[in-house]
């Protein structure tokens, strides 16, 4: 009996359920407030947390705000973008 396995399918699978994060980055566009605001909201950080956040991507100039798979930081990422911020997955 032969086994076949598919590289491309267990790539692509192995990419969807890699650890990997969103990282937010400063501008000078968007306040504070907003930010935390959406991180509260987006990424469902408890106001410190999200304060935190902010401050460290503003000093920093960035900031891993959430980590998980590519299928859950997706629609977070979108969602962020959709606000104005500036992020990506890593």
């Amino acid at each position: 009996m032969v086994k076949e396995r598919t590289k491309s399918s267990d790539r692509w699978e192995e990419q969807l359920t890699e650890q990997r994060e969103l990282i937010l980055y400063n501008d000078e566009v968007n306040s504070f407030d907003f930010v935390i605001e959406t991180l509260i909201e987006v990424c469902e950080h408890d106001p410190l947390t999200a304060e935190q956040c902010t401050l460290i991507a503003h000093f920093n100039g960035k900031c891993p705000v959430k980590a998980g798979d590519l299928e859950e930081l997706i629609p977070i990422s979108t969602e962020m973008t959709n606000r104005g911020l500036t992020v990506s997955i890593k």
